[in-house]
């Protein structure tokens, strides 16, 4: 049995291997992972040599739905791996969640695998706010699902529905916060109020900081979502959000919510001396202060008078513990 080079499997990936290396591996003569088997049969099922693609996908049909899964974790996974497991294998153990958990998957791939899907799953579908933004089909799939919540169906439907016409005023206030000049302000007003939601919340996710800065303050929550979900957020755009009182509460917690932002401690400071953070977010992160910004919160007149008087319990207990 022959054992292919990564070269020749590179090939095969892409189509462009001889016949015979083609009839190799759907006859089970070339020595292939069975991961690696089951995407290039993906790709020979679609060959232009009708017996290569008769054989392929004939020899399918045997392989085991755990190496499909297996095939579709893969970063580079082809795309035509993903289009047979949403047209054959929709409905098969664990293979729905590995195509949402493949961040590469076309929405419309996924759209047919909805239903299949664990509650696991549909929720972290729904947190994919860049692949169901581009997708109305996918977005009806999941407002159609018994997993989702009211909440997350209304989001779902304002997302591409009709919706509501943008706050012009608030509008033109966030761009004025986050875009000093003039001119590149009014084109930034021009260009997002002739957006739909979807088309908001794309731009949150693609666009540049001057678009993320404004459209935080969006009146549409999934179109603030968005933003902390952008690829492009900097650590130096989150620490400016989290000092915002212009934000709602809503997005404040958010952001105290995800990890990765508390990881830095300018985020987590700002949070807390933010007086419209939620007080229960603000006081489950008070330890985290050190010595020197807990000090200052007791004096910070801004926020609540429980989260300073918390404070100041706290300075005391650690320096009781430290005689």
């Amino acid at each position: 049995m022959e054992t292919l080079s990564p070269e020749v499997l590179e090939d095969l990936r892409n189509g462009r291997a001889t016949r015979e290396r083609k009839i190799a591996v759907c006859t089970g003569g070339a020595h292939l992972a069975p991961a690696d088997r089951a995407e290039i049969l993906a790709v020979l099922a679609h060959d232009a040599d009708e017996m290569v693609a008769s054989r392929a996908q004939d020899a399918m049909l045997s392989q085991p739905v755990e190496s499909f899964v297996e095939a579709l974790k893969r970063e580079h996974a082809v795309l035509a791996l993903f289009s047979y497991a949403a047209k054959n294998l929709a409905d098969k153990p664990g293979v729905g969640d590995a195509m949402v958990q493949n961040k590469n998957c076309p929405a419309e791939q996924l759209v047919p695998i909805v239903r299949h899907l664990s509650t696991l799953g549909i929720q972290s579908l729904m947190e994919e706010l860049d692949r169901v933004s581009e997708s109305p089909a996918l977005a009806l799939a999941l407002e159609h699902s018994t997993s989702v919540t009211v909440e997350q169906k209304n989001q779902l439907h304002e997302l591409h529905g009709p919706g509501n016409p943008i706050d012009e005023a608030a509008l033109a206030e966030a761009a004025a916060a986050a875009e000093p000049d003039i001119a590149r302000r009014q084109t930034l007003i021009q260009r997002l109020a002739k957006m739909t939601v979807a088309q908001r919340v794309q731009f949150a996710m693609k666009g540049g900081s001057e678009a993320r800065r404004t459209l935080v303050r969006d009146t549409n929550k999934v179109v603030q979502r968005a933003v902390l979900q952008s690829p492009r957020l900097t650590d130096q755009e989150v620490e400016a959000f989290a000092a915002m009182s212009s934000l709602t509460d809503e997005i404040l917690r958010l952001i105290a919510g995800n990890r990765v932002f508390r990881k830095n401690y300018s985020v987590v400071r700002n949070l807390i001396n933010n007086p419209k953070t939620p007080l229960d977010v603000s006081l489950h992160m008070l330890p985290m202060l050190n010595v020197v910004d807990l000090k200052r919160l007791t004096t910070n007149k801004n926020v609540p008078e429980t989260l300073r008087t918390t404070a100041f319990k706290l300075q005391r207990t650690r320096a009781e513990l430290k005689k």
